[in-house]
């Protein structure tokens, strides 16, 4: 199965958002533990599990800041198309 030109400029339109959406997660969890919001940097260190704690705790904020980063790209589809059709 080979993808066309179309299918791989989309996969590539989805994947930059994604890695938009993964970066501002990740700077995200590291501000909440840095400044120790919530506490949430001395239960995960007072944890049996710091590692488990952690990783459960960045893959949600990965799925969630990953996502919204995709919808922003295909939500602002629209509006690029929209300034096309008045130019």
């Amino acid at each position: 199965m080979t993808l066309n030109l179309k299918e791989k400029e989309a996969l590539k339109f989805l994947a930059t958002h994604l890695v938009y959406g993964l970066a501002a997660g990740a700077t995200f969890g590291i501000m909440v533990l840095v400044t120790n919001m919530g506490n949430i940097w001395t239960l995960a260190k007072e944890s049996n599990h710091t590692f488990i704690v952690l990783a459960l705790f960045f893959f949600g904020l990965f799925v969630t800041f990953g996502s919204v980063g995709m919808g922003v790209g295909v939500m602002s589809l629209a509006r690029d198309d929209e300034v096309d059709d008045r130019d």
